[in-house]
Parts: C-alpha cells; sequence; structure tokens
C-alpha cells in the first residue's frame, strides 16, 4: 500500500468516529427539543452535517485510491448513513491499516516475496 492509500485510509478512519458521536448527540438533542426547552439542534446539525461532508469527501477518496468492490464501497457509505456505523467503520479501517502495516514490514525484511 503506497503512502497515500494509507493516509486516505487514515482520513476516513480518524472522522468516523466523530461523525458517528455527533450523529447519536444530534439524536439525542433531536429528542430533547421535543421533551424540553432545551434547542440545540441546529448547532449540532451543523456541526453532523460538517462532519457527514468531511465523511464522504474522505470515503470517496478512500474508495479511488483503494479501488474498493463495490460492495465494500457501498458498506462504508451505509455506515455514515446508520447511527453507530462509524464506530464499526473505523473497527474494520483500523484492522485493515494494522494488516496493511504487517504485511509491509513482512515485505521490508523479506519475509514475504511480493
Amino acid at each position: 500500500m503506497d503512502p497515500k492509500t494509507a493516509t486516505a485510509l487514515r482520513r476516513l478512519r480518524l472522522v468516523s468516529t466523530p461523525e458517528a458521536v455527533s450523529f447519536l448527540v444530534l439524536l439525542v438533542c433531536s429528542v430533547l427539543r421535543r421533551t424540553t426547552d432545551f434547542d440545540a439542534v441546529p448547532v449540532m446539525g451543523m456541526v453532523h452535517g460538517a462532519l457527514f461532508v468531511l465523511y464522504l469527501v474522505f470515503w470517496l477518496d478512500a474508495w479511488n485510491r483503494t479501488r474498493w468492490s463495490l460492495p465494500t464501497a457501498a458498506w462504508f457509505f451505509l455506515m455514515a448513513v446508520v447511527p453507530v456505523g462509524g464506530f464499526f467503520a473505523e473497527r474494520r479501517l483500523r484492522r485493515a491499516e494494522q494488516d496493511a502495516t504487517i504485511a509491509a514490514r513482512a515485505r521490508r525484511e523479506g519475509v514475504v516475496n511480493a
């Protein structure tokens, strides 16, 4: 994996958790708006919207660089739409990053002929 691809995956991984947290906080704020006088939806809506757009930009970049299959790319897109999906995306991306790091070390040390 080249450095630009690794960077694209890392960026997607790092934005996935804050995007998921902002989605959950926005849902809580929506409930509080309907049940109390607390109204943080406009602020949280903008925060979540910005993080969602950032996730989509990084998702497109990662899809372009990694050449994911359509089902894999669709899965990562779906994880941006599901309220807790960002946590699952982050976990899967972290595992892929670790696997790529181990493979790169093995190739560098001559353990694998690739």
